[in-house]
């Protein structure tokens, strides 16, 4: 899997206790990293970090917005790869404190990438930001890695920002020798995500709890994909620039197949068929802004580094589905099952990296 890249190196995940940083770290440990995690304790109960239960990976309880801490953590870790997730990830959370959300977005990253200025161990850098990073237009192709940036919300602005952050110290301070890149996907689903305000986990809890799902926005388009699909993508990048077979200096988009790009009223009709028992009710407003379509073009990662999505958007519902219903009938976790699947079915398609 991905040339080998990252058997025994030593990979340091930012966010590890987080949704998407749990499955990374999942999947590292499985091609033989040696993981390092910097994060906060996990901000939900049930949280998959800690259902997880990897002792064997160190867990820095780090806030990123502490420069001197960040600094003592990155150089104990002494990584040869870094995975840049720690953020507060929550456009509705941005609303009600854009200060933090700024703080954390920006300037946690400006710490990270002091303390990687001070590290010479380290040779990748994989900062993944968001599909929101773009300025909003409703071109039918999708964004493209070339669009301007953009941001309505604190959270999109906070993310397009770090963008340029990266930017600034790629050509400031890592022209030669680390290579650093960005990282775009959209919306993920999959097994052990429970934050607040998010389609998903709302839907897992009301099925759990017999109450009607509040929907904000059904007629909204956006790409939904498993949570290994950018994940996949992130480490794809990894290896080819370990290796430099790619130029480092632009963004990648990582977006799924044309037919999960689904406005929330389908993606709730297929819920429904795989978990009946919950009912849709609309969410009083006024609500925030959300862009009314949000839409990938991936085709950079398709021609550059030989990544393609996996699971259509079935699969990935039934599969999220099937975590959450194992989960809470017998405790138990189908993150392995799932990455395991995701592997054979890559290999039996001949994907590049499998």
């Amino acid at each position: 899997m991905f040339g080998d890249v990252f058997q025994g190196r030593r990979v340091l995940v930012t966010g590890h206790t987080g949704f998407k940083g749990s499955w990374l770290v999942a999947w590292l440990r499985r091609l033989g990293a040696q993981v390092v995690g910097m994060a906060l304790a996990p901000d939900t109960d049930p949280s998959h970090w800690r259902l997880l239960g990897f002792d064997d990976v160190r867990d820095h309880r780090v806030d990123i917005r502490d420069g001197d801490a960040v600094r003592r953590a990155l150089e104990y870790a002494h990584p040869d790869i870094v995975f840049h997730l720690a953020a507060q990830p929550l456009v509705r959370r941005s609303y009600r404190d854009p200060v933090s959300t700024f703080d954390t977005n920006v300037m946690g990253l400006v710490h990270v990438f002091e303390a990687v200025r001070q590290a010479s161990s380290v040779r990748v850098f994989v900062n993944a930001t968001t599909d929101k990073v773009y300025a909003e237009h409703d071109a039918p192709t999708g964004y493209r890695e070339t669009d301007p940036l953009g941001g309505h919300d604190p959270y999109s602005a906070s993310k397009a920002a770090a963008e340029i952050v990266t930017d600034s110290y790629r050509k400031s301070f890592f022209a030669d020798g680390l290579r650093v890149a960005t990282a775009r996907a959209g919306n993920v689903i999959g097994g052990g995500d429970w934050a607040e305000d998010r389609l998903l986990p709302d839907v897992i809890r009301a099925c759990v709890s017999g109450t009607p799902v509040k929907v904000r926005n059904p007629a909204a388009v956006r790409p939904w994909q498993h949570v290994l699909e950018p994940l996949s993508g992130y480490l794809c990048l990894a290896a080819h620039l370990w290796r430099g077979e790619v130029d480092a200096s632009h963004a990648w988009n990582f977006g799924p197949a044309h037919d999960a790009d689904l406005p929330v009223s389908v993606l709730l009709e297929r819920i429904h068929a795989a978990w009946p028992e919950f009912v849709v009710e609309a969410a009083p407003g006024p609500h925030p802004h959300e862009a009314t379509v949000l839409r990938l073009d991936s085709s950079r990662a398709r021609n550059e580094l030989g990544w393609s999505p996996l699971w259509d958007a079935d699969t990935a519902v039934e599969r999220t589905v099937a975590w959450y219903r194992t989960f809470h009938a017998t405790g138990s976790l189908r993150t392995q099952t799932d990455v395991e699947a995701y592997e054979a079915l890559a290999r039996e398609r001949g994907y590049p990296w499998a």
